[in-house]
């Protein structure tokens, strides 16, 4: 079975659609979280996720923040700005869509947050000691994340958690997950930050046991211009230009 994994869509209907296109063929497809923030297109990225097939979506920070379930004062200034203008243009459906995700699932040997595993909505895995400290808070021997915009693979490679090294992958080649235990960030399709402008997204292949990592360029100057036209902060216009 073919899996589309994707994160930190953030309201971004381009992007999106470019990843949906260019994944084909996929059998069913997690996604973990953010929808919404940030971006131009929040009831058409929902309406494109609702209306697909074997779909299993986690709550984010900025899913939860609309919901009420997160404070937006924790956000920096342009990130509540978007969740005051959301609030405003969110069809009532949709937000009860958002509400109905959970904060974690689980799959045979598979858990999706969107966070880190012991804060699955808010902490960021960004470093190897955050990864150490949370390969203890899953049972599964992968744990997939997003939130930090960012691809990239934590994987331990002894008996023990501070064995954990942190590894590189790379655009269209396949990888293994050969150690006990590891964490897996697919990046963001809405607003990648690790200076790659190109939405990023996983294929998880598990008749082989295959991670497949991919970047697909899309037309970003449409989004901006729809951005500025939603009167959304410049930088989250700025920003897709260079993936920062």
């Amino acid at each position: 079975m073919r899996t589309l994994i994707i994160s930190d869509i953030h309201a971004n209907l381009t992007a999106l659609k470019a990843v949906l296109e260019a994944a084909e063929p996929f059998d069913r497809v997690w996604c973990l979280g953010d929808v919404v923030g940030y971006g131009p297109d929040p009831n058409e990225c929902i309406e494109v996720l609702r209306d697909l097939t074997n779909l299993a979506c986690i709550k984010g920070n900025h899913d939860a923040a609309i919901l009420r379930e997160i404070d937006i004062i924790t956000f920096n200034f342009e990130a509540r700005a978007s969740l005051v203008w959301l609030d405003g243009v969110l069809k009532p459906e949709n937000l009860k869509w958002l509400r109905s995700n959970p904060e974690r699932l689980v799959f045979d040997d598979v858990t999706i947050v969107h966070g880190s595993p012991r804060n699955p909505v808010w902490e960021y895995v960004m470093d190897l000691g955050t990864a150490r400290e949370n390969m203890s808070d899953f049972d599964t021997r992968i744990c997939i994340v997003g939130h930090t915009h960012i691809p990239g693979v934590y994987q331990v490679e002894g008996e023990t958690q501070e064995t954990t090294k942190n590894r590189r992958i790379a655009n269209g080649k396949a990888f293994k997950i050969s150690g006990t235990k590891a964490i897996i960030n697919p990046g963001s399709v809405g607003q990648p930050r690790d200076h790659n402008p190109r939405a990023s997204y996983l294929i998880y292949d598990d008749d082989g046991d295959e991670w497949h990592y991919h970047r697909v360029a899309y037309d970003f100057e449409a989004v901006q211009e729809r951005i500025r036209a939603a009167g959304l902060p410049e930088r989250h216009a700025n920003r897709l230009k260079d993936g920062w």
